[in-house]
């Protein structure tokens, strides 16, 4: 099968990532074999890419947010037929046996792996999942929707409860990419009032459509006082910038796997009167699925762009250099 590689992690730009040829993968004990019909283009793939997160599997594949047909089946495998249609997703394994999986908080599991980094990912025409991380999927969504709220839609889920947003609150969105954009949907389906920070002019327009109250410069202060934010640029020098522009109590999340160093806080300006700063690791299964039922319920839709899978390394660059609002999806054109 053709899949795309990272030869050498370094600048996209530079052809780090290689479309090569690769052997089809063979679903072990437990795991199922996907034909990869679309795969998301997440952030995360650009920091495998360019090394930003270190070297976990030479020559990986990337790709996280996969829509794909079940095409084979490993021994031991139930609840699955060839040809259904299931979602694979950053998180694959987690041991089930430590202390933070048996507390229900297996996105802290020390033996995790993910799909992408770990192990080859979703930049292929297939690629294997073990089926207790392989998700069903909701009716009455094309592939090219599904994709984006298999890693953007869960984590930024997650990025929400984690900022402790209370009913009716005043939320906070810095940068407004594939994630914020769809937290944002759901966040307002719940009675939110949304503020988007950001550097795009397009993603600022895109908050406003979706129904943001306000959308202004990622350094500039919110129109109002803000209850909860979440960091989904990975620039550190916005976390004083976001906790500055919380009211007393508030909450920052950060969303990404990766951040720019953050400058040194001011207690007194940033960080008193009880703000909390938290960060947010991966997910559970429990969140996805939460996440996918909300997703249905509230219609929360991607603002999506396809590219062909014969030209992941152009999308990866069209997302460094922020030349799109909403999220890139890679449609499988090699087979």
């Amino acid at each position: 099968m053709r899949a795309w590689s990272v030869v050498a992690p370094g600048p996209v730009e530079e052809g780090a990532l290689r479309l090569v040829e690769k052997p089809v993968p063979v679903p072990g004990d437990g795991e199922l074999l996907v034909r990869v019909l679309a795969c998301g283009v997440c952030r995360t793939d650009l920091h495998v890419t360019e090394g930003d997160l270190p070297v976990r599997r030479a020559g990986v594949t990337p790709g996280h947010e996969v829509v794909g047909e079940v095409a084979g089946l490993g021994a031991g495998v139930s609840g699955f037929t060839v040809g259904d249609r299931v979602g694979v997703a950053w998180l694959r394994w987690t041991d089930g046996t430590c202390a933070y999986c048996l507390r229900g908080a297996e996105n802290l599991c020390p033996g995790s792996r993910y799909t992408g980094w770990d192990t080859d990912g979703g930049y292929a025409e297939y690629t294997t999942v073990p089926a207790d991380f392989a998700h069903p999927l909701p009716g009455g969504l094309t592939d090219l929707a599904l994709a984006p709220l298999l890693c953007a839609g869960i984590i930024g889920y997650r990025a929400l409860r984690r900022a402790s947003l209370p009913a009716g609150g005043r939320l906070g969105l810095y940068g407004f990419g594939g994630s914020a954009h769809l937290c944002a949907q759901v966040a307002l389906a719940e009675g939110a009032r949304v503020h988007v920070l950001t550097r795009g002019a397009a993603a600022r327009r895109l908050a406003l459509e979706l129904g943001a109250a306000s959308a202004g410069e990622a350094h500039a202060m919110p129109p109002e006082p803000l209850d909860s934010a979440i960091l989904f640029a990975p620039v550190g020098d916005l976390v004083p910038v976001a906790l500055r522009a919380l009211d007393r109590g508030g909450v920052l999340a950060v969303a990404g796997i990766h951040l720019t160093d953050t400058p040194p806080l001011h207690y007194e300006t940033d960080l008193f009167y009880e703000k909390e700063l938290r960060s947010v690791t991966s997910n559970t299964r429990a969140d996805a699925r939460k996440f996918l039922t909300l997703a249905a319920r509230y219609k929360v839709h991607a603002t999506t762009h396809a590219y062909p899978l014969s030209r992941a390394d152009v999308a990866l660059r069209d997302l460094k250099a922020g030349r799109f609002d909403g999220a890139a999806v890679l449609v499988n054109d090699l087979s």
